[in-house]
């Protein structure tokens, strides 16, 4: 007993002295990092002042300026991990910045935020650029996650997005020539995209070599050529984000989406590499085939790539067919009918060609559920993968059939009075007959499959579970449709729609009127809580049952 207490607290007192020689060695880290801080401080401090001078005293460009300030940011960012032995200042110089600049945009303190641009038309406001307080908040992320052990995908990263993304704004600013319709609010073109591929394409080829001695399992056996085919599809994700994100939050996605490609590549030795590149092809031929059959627009096939690429990639024959599924049999159901759907047209806020806020809605939480499965390995997560898609589906169906059906009649789900086939809310038999229908066909791809977790969990208890799922996240978007989803009164054709405006015959634009609900909530918001239920209800029986 004497022993044992006795070999507890020798044990406790090398552990409490380890703990305490750690502490005294990271102090000393730190006080050796103070004066690199305060150098970095100074410096940068005095490019941002510096470049407020130019526009207020000289009237240069702030969209110029702001660019060459993004530049210069990415290649001091990289040399960071180099300056520096602990991530403490580093972060600490990540999060004064992100309140300099968000005090910054709030107050209207520096004009470099608000720098005319190439999207000021006819003496307009230039929308304002978030990318000053997102990519701070970008850096803060990657130094915390990934300074210890894998600072190097950090590195790359946020080149990519801070050299890349100022080229492709300055090139497409000045340059630009050829517009690429129906992507984004903000102006972008081929000229501006090819050259952030081409920048991120050879920023990604440099970095590995420089960091391919410091390769984990997954890309340390690769070879150059395999290598270089990443870079591409690297090149082509970061050219996509920056294609669809405006107001600068493209500052935050694009390292995000870059690092982490690489990581999860990078902790792998199963061959995901090779499954990732075939997945990207796949993705990208799918998106084309989309624009060409008019299932997508461009913004609608951009999202259906980056998101294809993940799930086909990362998830292999038991994710993607399930959403393949989903994809064509719900595109190929809204374009039958079209004679007798479309009176519908004007009450519907979008039509058959999707967009890519229909993508996020109908695909978003799946991908990030993709995304968690990656990270976990989690078999609970392929569930409420399925019970995602089965919500979109079943809403989908209910949608597509209740309005085809020969004479249909609708009723309000909040208080079951007769309305308008087409009335946000509203649910009919053959509708709800077939949300279940398209709930089930989820689940039997997943069984034809022969998924081993859907396999021992027992096929009739996934098709109750998927099923159900589907159906009651179907009830769920008609009850948010009814109640909080944006109505207007079109006064042209005298009628409910979910448009927001509204055209005469001369070609005028009207602004309709909200009669009810929100303007924020839209098809697209009350789509994504439906999927986000449906995914919530597959997860949490799936762990009860």
């Amino acid at each position: 007993m004497v022993f044992c207490v006795n070999y507890t607290f020798q044990n406790c007192l090398k552990d409490f002295n380890l703990e305490f020689c750690n502490m005294l060695c990271l102090q000393a880290h730190t006080y050796q990092d103070l004066p690199m801080f305060f150098l970095l401080l100074g410096v940068l401090t005095f490019f941002l002042l510096f470049f407020e001078i130019l526009i207020r005293k000289f009237s240069i460009s702030g969209f110029v300026l702001r660019k060459v300030l993004h530049f210069s940011l990415g290649v001091i960012l990289f040399f960071i991990p180099v300056c520096f032995t602990t991530n403490f200042y580093p972060v600490l110089l990540g999060l004064i910045f992100l309140v300099v600049n968000g005090a910054g945009i709030h107050f209207g303190l520096f004009r470099i935020f608000h720098g005319k641009s190439r999207n000021t038309v006819q003496g307009k406001k230039e929308p304002t650029s978030y990318g000053p307080v997102v990519l701070p908040i970008a850096f803060v992320i990657l130094a915390l996650f990934f300074w210890e052990s894998h600072a190097w995908i950090m590195r790359t990263a946020i080149l990519v997005a801070g050299i890349g993304d100022s080229l492709a704004a300055l090139v497409g600013g000045s340059l630009g020539k050829v517009h690429i319709e129906s992507l984004t609010k903000g102006r972008k073109t081929v000229e501006g995209s090819l050259t952030m591929f081409a920048t991120s394409f050879l920023l990604l080829v440099a970095c590995f070599f420089v960091f391919k001695d410091v390769f984990n399992e997954g890309l340390a056996a690769a070879s150059w050529f395999q290598l270089v085919a990443l870079a591409l599809l690297l090149a082509l994700i970061a050219t996509a984000v920056e294609a669809l994100v405006s107001y600068g939050l493209d500052n935050f996605f694009i390292p995000l989406a870059v690092s982490y490609v690489l990581y999860i590549i990078n902790m792998d030795d199963n061959g995901l590499l090779l499954r990732l590149l075939v997945g990207g092809v796949f993705a990208l031929l799918l998106a084309l085939f989309s624009l060409k059959v008019k299932f997508l627009n461009n913004s609608g096939a951009t999202a259906t790539f980056l998101l294809g690429t993940t799930i086909f990639g990362v998830g292999g024959l038991q994710w993607t067919i399930p959403l393949l599924t989903f994809y064509f049999l719900s595109s190929v159901l809204s374009k039958l009918g079209r004679k007798r759907k479309a009176k519908f047209d004007l009450v519907f806020e979008k039509g058959s060609q999707r967009d890519a806020g229909q993508v996020y809605a109908n695909g978003g939480i799946a991908w990030l559920v993709m995304i968690v499965y990656s990270l976990t390995n989690d078999p609970a997560y392929f569930f409420a993968y399925l019970g995602t898609l089965a919500a979109v589906q079943s809403d989908t169906w209910a949608t597509e059939i209740g309005t085809m059906w020969p004479n249909p009649k609708a009723r309000l789900i909040t208080t079951m009075k007769p309305v308008p086939v087409g009335t946000s809310g509203g649910v009919s038999f053959p509708g709800t007959l077939g949300a279940f229908a398209g709930a089930l066909v989820i689940c039997a791809s997943a069984i034809l499959m022969q998924v081993e977790w859907v396999i021992d969990f027992g096929i009739m208890n996934s098709f109750l579970l998927i099923g159900l799922s589907g159906l009651f996240a179907s009830l769920v978007d008609s009850f948010f449709g009814a109640t909080i989803q944006a109505q207007y009164y079109d006064p042209v054709r005298e009628k409910v729609t979910e448009r927001t405006q509204s055209y005469r015959s001369d070609g005028s634009v009207v602004k309709n009127k909200l009669i009810k609900g929100y303007h924020y909530v839209n098809n697209d918001v009350v789509n994504t809580l439906c999927a986000l239920s449906g995914c919530a209800l597959a997860f949490f029986f799936s762990q009860s049952i």
